[in-house]
């Protein structure tokens, strides 16, 4: 087994001499010594040791400075540090500890709690690494178990009932949560510098949202609100996150759901873009209906004239005229306000 390797920062010759003798003595660690912090820094650089026994007073660079370099670079900011200090003073440990040390010793120490100090560092560091590392297991979910792993987490999120057309987040808005509708619908949109609206998706129970700008780190790029009185589940991000790395079979299945998110959005863009006035508000209510209803044909929805318009893209008035159309070749009738869709499938099939 191949031994572990410790860098010892420390000016004062006698600690430096007698630490390095006490760890070689056990036979399992090789040792390494500097007598300042630049060349500290230096040989930490170079060896890459497992762990390093840093003092905090020495001249040029002390040992906060050691710290504050190595944390710049990304092959040395994860080794375990250990400051030595003759200092007992709270202020100082505290410090020591915010910088990001991951222990401290106060000289005098002996050589039982030098020892432990260091295994307790290193068994910390096996118990992280097993845990980012994922398991065989993880790796193969079938659909049964992602579901029930991402139903476990939407349950552990703080549901919060929002009445009908209240805002969810707004574009600019910094992400702190995933979102996971439990009940009612929610639509996500853009707004037009004349005060116009683009829906741009409507999500519906059991669907989470709010995943992109979580998973880029990135500002909300859309606006959301509801569509009706809703139950929504607020995951923190954290946790979500902790899934992930636990269980990489939970992130291939978020990917594609992803995936198909950008897929509907460029077919909904080149609609905008190709399609009729006519054929836009036809898909529009297919998207609202299918969304209601499973494996029905015959449907009947609730939906603004407001959010139709801002779902195909055109005006109030133009959805007025095109429902208008629609009940007149009997595709739908208007019950109140409610929308009775006699066939999904004409709808789909009308041409431009």
């Amino acid at each position: 087994m191949e031994k572990r390797k410790i860098l010892i920062i420390e000016d004062n010759s006698d600690i430096r001499e007698s630490t390095a003798e006490i760890l070689e003595l056990t036979g399992e660690y090789t040792v390494i010594v500097a007598e300042e912090g630049k060349t500290g820094v230096e040989m930490a650089m170079k060896h890459h040791p497992d762990l390093i026994l840093c003092d905090i007073m020495m001249p040029e660079l002390d040992g906060y400075g050691v710290l504050y370099m190595l944390g710049k670079h990304e092959e040395t900011q994860h080794i375990p540090f250990i400051f030595l200090t003759a200092k007992t003073e709270k202020a100082d440990v505290r410090k020591a500890m915010e910088m990001g040390a991951d222990d401290y010793l106060t000289k005098p120490f002996d050589d039982l709690e030098l020892l432990n100090a260091i295994e307790s560092r290193f068994k910390k560091r096996q118990q992280l690494q097993a845990k980012a590392s994922p398991s065989m297991d993880s790796l193969r979910l079938d659909e049964s178990e992602q579901a029930y792993l991402l139903q476990d987490l939407a349950s552990n999120g703080r549901v919060k009932s929002i009445k009908k057309k209240q805002t969810i987040y707004e574009a600019g808005d910094t992400p702190v949560y995933v979102y996971y509708i439990k009940k009612g619908k929610v639509r996500s949109f853009l707004n037009y510098k004349d005060g116009r609206e683009l829906s741009t998706n409507i999500y519906i129970e059991d669907q989470f949202f709010g995943l992109e700008s979580v998973l880029l780190n990135i500002k909300y790029g859309d606006n959301t609100a509801t569509l009706e009185d809703a139950e929504i589940a607020l995951i923190h991000k954290d946790s979500f996150f902790e899934l992930m790395y636990k269980k990489p079979a939970i992130a291939t299945k978020l990917i594609k759901l992803l995936s198909q998110n950008i897929r509907d959005k460029e077919e909904q863009m080149l609609g905008f873009a190709y399609d009729s006035v006519r054929k836009r508000v036809a898909n529009a209510l297919v998207n609202v209906a299918e969304k209601s209803e499973a494996d029905m044909d015959e449907v009947t929805i609730k939906i603004s004239r407001d959010d139709l318009a801002a779902l195909a893209g055109t005006a109030n008035e133009t959805i007025s005229r095109m429902l208008a159309d629609f009940k007149d070749e009997r595709l739908l009738t208007k019950e109140g306000n409610a929308i009775k869709i006699f066939s999904i499938s004409k709808l789909k099939n009308i041409k431009q």
